[in-house]
């Protein structure tokens, strides 16, 4: 029978385990669905200032524009912003960028390129203060939906160290969402700018959608229309002036989308942890049931042979 009880109890503990691991799934599926309708709400405003740097960029030569956030120089020492989570219980999702920062403080090593960390969320900065790595800044207890105040408040020290001539050069690593099973970290040339970067192109946004009873993600491909400044407008201020004012405010908006990808990325990821973690509690309860009806049938033939010894002694 005590074998019995510590089946019972072990029930007990997975059913219970599957509860809370359930209740964590339905939690990161609800925050997903916020920080998607924060990437809607955000977009606008990225569309606008994106067509503005690109029109701008018809009217002058961006490489004959002398601004210190376009300024290339040679490349002494790197900046690595790595952006993972404050938690864990998200699958791979931490491990999977601090794996891609590692790669890429080696590959920079290698060139004889100096390299400092600015890590981004208490698991990265747990895994590189282990190990010694140069740690220039160290962000963590942000917002789970990522806003605009915690994207300047980055950029604005990125910028500092950038500007000030600390590093030549700014690169960030950030996990791209791709769907509530998939993502992938990602390396981004953050600064000097690059002119290239700022055209339009075809950009996605995901949907969370619920079909058949099950989360789902629809991938909607969104086309930026951008026409062509005409020849004739005339500024009131120097383009150039106005070209200094936005670029700060582009870092800015690049920043945010990094932290609204990759707080996406870790929710998708925790929910599919859940939800394996509950499929898994429910495969486990069912062989423990079987594992106690097999025990309490032998038991009750012990019981049965039992009294049928004892009757055949008492004849």
């Amino acid at each position: 029978m005590a074998n019995l009880k510590t089946i019972r109890d072990r029930i007990s503990s997975v059913k219970n385990t599957r509860k809370i691991t359930e209740a964590m799934r339905l939690v990161a599926a609800a925050k997903v669905k916020r920080a998607q309708q924060q990437v809607l709400s955000t977009r606008p405003f990225a569309d606008r200032l994106a067509q503005v740097l690109y029109r701008l960029q018809t009217r002058l030569k961006f490489e004959d524009v002398s601004l210190p956030l376009l300024q290339q120089r040679q490349v002494k020492n790197v900046a690595i912003v790595v952006i993972t989570g404050d938690r864990g219980l998200c699958g791979g999702y931490n491990t999977n960028a601090i794996r891609k920062a590692e790669d890429r403080a080696k590959e920079l090593k290698a060139k004889g390129l100096d390299f400092q960390f600015v890590l981004i969320g208490r698991k990265a900065i747990q895994y590189f203060s282990r190990r010694e790595q140069p740690i220039a800044a160290k962000f963590m207890g942000l917002n789970q939906i990522p806003n605009s105040t915690d994207a300047i408040a980055i950029a604005d020290q990125i910028s500092s160290a950038f500007l000030s001539g600390t590093v030549d050069r700014v690169e960030l690593i950030y996990t791209r969402f791709i769907s509530l099973i998939s993502s992938r970290p990602v390396v981004q040339t953050l600064l000097p700018l690059d002119p290239q970067g700022l055209e339009p192109s075809d950009d996605e946004i995901f949907r969370l959608i619920v079909r058949g009873g099950q989360f789902q993600v629809e991938r909607q491909p969104l086309e930026t229309t951008v026409r062509e400044m005409p020849t004739e407008m005339i500024f009131e201020q120097d383009p150039v002036e106005i070209l200094d004012a936005l670029l700060p405010l582009y870092i800015d908006n690049q920043l945010l989308r990094a932290l609204q990808e990759s707080a996406a990325s870790e929710l998708a990821a925790r929910m599919t942890a859940m939800n394996n973690a509950s499929d898994n509690a429910v495969e486990i309860v069912k062989s423990l049931t079987l594992q106690y009806n097999k025990a309490r049938q032998a038991a009750i033939t012990q019981e049965i042979l039992e009294v049928v010894g004892g009757a055949e002694a008492l004849k």
